[in-house]
């Protein structure tokens, strides 16, 4: 049985779905049968994720409404042992109510993701920012938990219930395991980056922030412009060679 990992944070633009495709594609250079599902109705996996020119864009969305079959909406990329689930046609849609209800009020979401995970060693679920319907249950699904957070001066306002929210999530899932803050867009020298990453060390149990930070990048975002992630297109990156080890540490806990 493989492990699905959540990727949840209170905001956009900390990284999360950079996160998500990096992770995946530096498990499956690993050699390990990897599949990142996005859940997220922004649908941003689509675009960094290493998928093949001309591919289809309908997903999970599609087999929640019952328009695609499972096998469908699983799509293959540039390395082998990774596949991607996009979230499909709702990323076009104005109003994602409905989406968000028939997630919420199924457990279609839950048959995927376990279903998945008999066939994956990984399975990596990119979810919407915040912890609405969506994310609680791809939660209430998963077996591991992962929270990006930007090293930005807002943190010190945020972390107190960044941290209590998750650690609500996890009380209530007795399977679920919190791994940890990842610290994400890090610029050493900057004061305000620096001061950032010294109070969340201080103020959260070190256990449960990762020693790993993922320093800010050009490389990065050249990476997701090309469709590609950066572990895949620029390994020799800083950023890139953060992610492989971040996968190295997860997967050697996964194995416990």
């Amino acid at each position: 049985m493989g492990r699905i990992l959540a990727i949840v944070s209170q905001k956009g633009g900390v990284g999360k779905t950079t996160t998500a495709v990096n992770l995946g594609a530096a498990f499956a250079r690993r050699g390990l049968k990897t599949l990142i599902v996005d859940v997220d109705p922004q649908g941003s996996v689509r675009y960094g994720s290493g998928l093949k020119k001309g591919h289809k864009t309908y997903g999970f969305a599609d087999y929640l409404n019952g328009t695609r079959p499972l096998r469908d909406v699983i799509l293959p990329t540039s390395l082998p042992w990774l596949r991607v689930m996009l979230v499909g046609s709702v990323s076009e849609d104005a109003d994602h109510t409905d989406y968000t209800n028939a997630i919420g009020e199924g457990d279609l979401l839950s048959k995927m993701l376990a279903t998945a995970a008999e066939r994956c060693d990984i399975v990596v679920v990119d979810t919407p920012p915040g912890l609405g319907a969506i994310t609680r249950s791809a939660l209430a699904s998963s077996d591991r938990v992962l929270v990006p957070l930007q090293a930005e001066p807002l943190v010190l306002q945020t972390t107190p219930q960044i941290f209590r929210a998750n650690q609500d999530v996890v009380s209530k899932h007795k399977k679920l395991t919190f791994d940890g803050i990842l610290l994400t867009m890090y610029e050493a020298g900057n004061t305000a980056c620096e001061r950032t990453v010294k109070y969340v060390r201080a103020n959260v149990p070190a256990n449960l922030v990762f020693d790993i930070t993922i320093p800010r990048s050009s490389a990065v975002s050249d990476a997701f412009a090309a469709g590609q992630p950066v572990v895949v297109r620029t390994p020799g990156d800083p950023a890139a060679q953060a992610y492989v080890n971040l996968a190295t540490r997860l997967a050697e806990r996964f194995a416990e």
